[in-house]
Order: C-alpha cells, then structure tokens, then sequence
C-alpha cells in the first residue's frame, strides 16, 4: 500500500467511528482482522461491527482529531506487512450520565492486501 493510501484508510476509520457506523468501520479490516484495545481482543469483522454497534448505544457525540499518522513499509519493518502509528485525541459523551469522555489513544495498524489485519490500541484516558 501506498503511505496515502494507509492515512486515507485510517481517515475511514476515524470516521466511521465519528459517525458510529458499524458497517464502514469493519468493512476496513480483514476477514480474520484484529481489533484490540484494554480489556478486548475482538477477531473478525462479524465481532469487530458488533463492539461498534454495542458502544453506540450507549455512547454518542464521537470526535476525534488525529494528531498524527506515522507509516512504514515492510522494508522498514521486521514484518512482511504495511504498519503504522497512531496518535489521536477522541472524546464521546455518555448517554446514561451525559458526562463527557477524554482520551488520548496510541494506535498500532498492520494491514494486509490493502486490508486492516490488525489495530492495537493503548488508551490515556482523563
């Protein structure tokens, strides 16, 4: 994949959460993809749309503002796979509470035939 090719798939990814779409989120990844972040370790798009479609209904007003998208090749890395590196502010407020939500995520992608295979992601949350 080219470098813009992965800033604009991760660009998908921010908003289909922005916009709680399940569908659009998962159909960015493989068929065998990975989303992990604390606490989950979700395989397959089946799994990966549904934890959407859960925290969207419990959740709404997603923002994110992506600070910055760090790209390497596979001859860069030590893996045969286009990586990389993540750095975004997100908020979402509580629909039970109404509070508002702050996060500041680091997120790993790998991707696979133009397909996101794996999502790491580590959350500082305020």
């Amino acid at each position: 994949m080219q470098a813009q090719e992965i800033r604009d798939t991760i660009k998908r990814a921010a908003n289909a959460w922005v916009a709680l779409d399940a569908e659009a989120f998962s159909s960015l990844f493989t068929d065998d993809g990975e989303f992990i972040f604390p606490g989950k370790h979700l395989t397959g798009q089946t799994d990966i749309q549904q934890s959407v479609v859960d925290f969207a209904a419990t959740s709404s007003d997603v923002s994110i503002k992506i600070l910055q998208i760090l790209v390497a090749s596979p001859s860069l890395n030590d893996r045969e796979v286009d990586r990389a590196a993540v750095e975004w502010h997100w908020e979402n407020t509580d629909k039970a509470t109404g509070n508002r939500y702050k996060a500041d995520d680091a997120i790993l992608i790998d991707f696979r035939s133009g397909e996101i295979s794996r999502w790491r992601e580590y959350i500082d949350s305020k």
